[in-house]
């Protein structure tokens, strides 16, 4: 095998290509050279545009933190197009993965949908107002950061 296809994938991954087990150049029982499917590819923009939004999020949230101290803190567009983004690529996500024939822990899913919607709408409501109150902001902050270690913790 030459070019791209020389990557080997150790067979604890498993389930990439429909190739027998072989033996990678190292020696170990590997399932073969990967093979790269346009599904893959597909998810991997979503996740990739899924984790913009949550910059975006963050981000937001982060850049107004002095702000939040002396009581001047406001929602920005880039809080609320993130919330957004999240929300949209979030929901592709679980249709492709599920397209996919992979498994989906819906529960996680159902628990980061509702802390994404909680966030969405603490931000809209009050995204016109030119200062809101610590506590909402730094409650938009928590759920942020409470959704991100749901996403990476919980397997």
């Amino acid at each position: 095998m030459s070019g791209r296809r020389d990557r080997w994938v150790p067979l604890s991954v498993g389930g990439l290509t429909d190739a027998p087990d072989e033996v990678d150049p190292a020696g170990e029982r590997c399932y073969g050279p990967v093979r790269l499917r346009p599904m893959d590819v597909l998810i991997n923009v979503f996740v990739a545009l899924h984790i913009i939004g949550i910059g975006s999020l963050l981000g937001g949230f982060l850049t107004q933190m002095k702000a939040m101290g002396a009581g001047t803190a406001r929602f920005s567009p880039a809080m609320l197009h993130g919330a957004l983004t999240m929300l949209i690529t979030g929901v592709a996500l679980v249709g492709l993965n599920q397209a996919d024939d992979q498994a989906v822990n819906n529960v996680k899913i159902g628990i980061k949908l509702a802390v994404l919607v909680v966030i969405l709408a603490l931000v809209y409501v009050k995204r016109d107002e030119e200062a809101v109150d610590k506590g909402l902001f730094g409650a938009v902050g928590g759920l942020t950061v409470a959704n991100i270690f749901i996403a990476t913790l919980w397997t």
